[in-house]
């Protein structure tokens, strides 16, 4: 079974996007993050959707 949503110390290993970064994407609007108590958890897919919108380097 895949998880549906990672913590954030999941989705920084997953994605290979620091910590910092991640909280900027959230403060921005880029990503939204979920709480469940004092845990902070990030939608797999929607991790995966901001990464495959990135733009391609040249």
């Amino acid at each position: 079974m895949t998880k549906i949503a990672v913590t954030l110390p999941e989705a920084v290993a997953l994605s290979g996007i620091g910590r910092t970064k991640l909280y900027e994407l959230f403060k921005d609007g880029a990503l939204k993050p979920r709480k469940v108590g004092t845990r902070t958890l990030i939608i797999v897919e929607e991790l995966e959707a901001y990464l495959k919108n990135l733009p391609v380097a040249a």
